[in-house]
């Protein structure tokens, strides 16, 4: 039926169209929680022995380490840096739950509940890396149709970076996120998210807006992070592997593995 299955022609939805394929408007560097700042001058309210961690975290990186960046290992951004912009995504909309979908295997899907439910009780270990989500829809104008979609995040899994810089996150599960998702008014190929984060390793919560892109033609690609991972992670030491299939140090006089469980040949 060109009526979408009903006599009198199809419902138009409550919803707004946020139909189709979204990524972040290029602002001249990487991806980042405040897309307004260079990567490693975020200004970011750090509390004094976060601030040393992240120094520190980039002074590794310097050397050629990692820092206290995980990425590396295909280990999940979680939230609020999945968000950020390094993943494709899409909008799928219901009545009842809103999902965010990511075109890469190491993001898992965000599932943000819009049907009134209270916040559940979740121990540590049920907490998950795009963490628990609830919404409320809000129609601004009272035209029948709703604007912007409000989102509050908890229960979120540790160990988490803000960006690929390693400034760490609090080493709880206190954190909250909130978002307001909506359309631009002259433009509705942008979404926008206004998002404060609040974090025990911060000092105030820290509110940034981040923007998307709807794409003009959609194409699907899998992005698979565990192809061509070279990454090698033993004890606290990282390594890489070569072509010849050995293990290389990543950082001038690395020390070697622990190799206490082979046997040695002798000279």
């Amino acid at each position: 039926m060109r009526n979408g299955g009903r006599c009198g022609g199809a419902r138009k939805s409550r919803h707004p169209d946020w139909f189709g394929q979204w990524s972040r408007v290029p602002d001249g560097g990487v991806p980042r929680y405040d897309p307004t700042k260079p990567i490693r001058k975020q200004e970011a309210p750090l509390k004094p022995e976060y601030q040393a961690r992240f120094e520190a975290s980039m002074r590794d990186q310097d050397l050629g380490g990692m820092g206290l960046d995980m990425a590396y290992s295909c280990r999940p951004p979680g939230m609020p840096r999945m968000m950020s912009g390094v993943a494709l995504m899409e909008f799928l909309i219901s009545p009842g739950v809103t999902h965010i979908l990511f075109d890469r295997n190491d993001y898992a899907p965000r599932r943000i509940y819009t049907d009134g439910r209270e916040w559940p009780k979740i121990g540590i270990d049920d907490t998950t890396f795009p963490g628990y989500s609830i919404g409320e829809w809000i129609d601004k104008d009272g035209d029948g149709r709703y604007d912007e979609l409000l989102v509050e995040t908890r229960h979120v899994r540790n160990p988490r970076t803000w960006d690929q810089s390693g400034m760490p996150m609090a080493d709880d599960d206190e954190g909250v996120i909130k978002e307001r998702l909506f359309l631009d008014e002259s433009n509705p190929a942008i979404l926008h998210n206004e998002m404060t984060t609040i974090d025990n390793s911060l000092t105030r919560p820290w509110t940034v807006l981040k923007n998307y892109r709807r794409a003009p033609k959609v194409r699907w690609a899998e992005n698979n992070c565990i192809e061509s991972q070279a990454w090698i992670t033993i004890g606290k030491e990282v390594y890489y592997l070569s072509g010849d299939g050995t293990i290389m140090p990543i950082k001038k006089n690395q020390p070697a593995p622990d190799l206490k469980y082979f046997n040695q040949v002798k000279k």
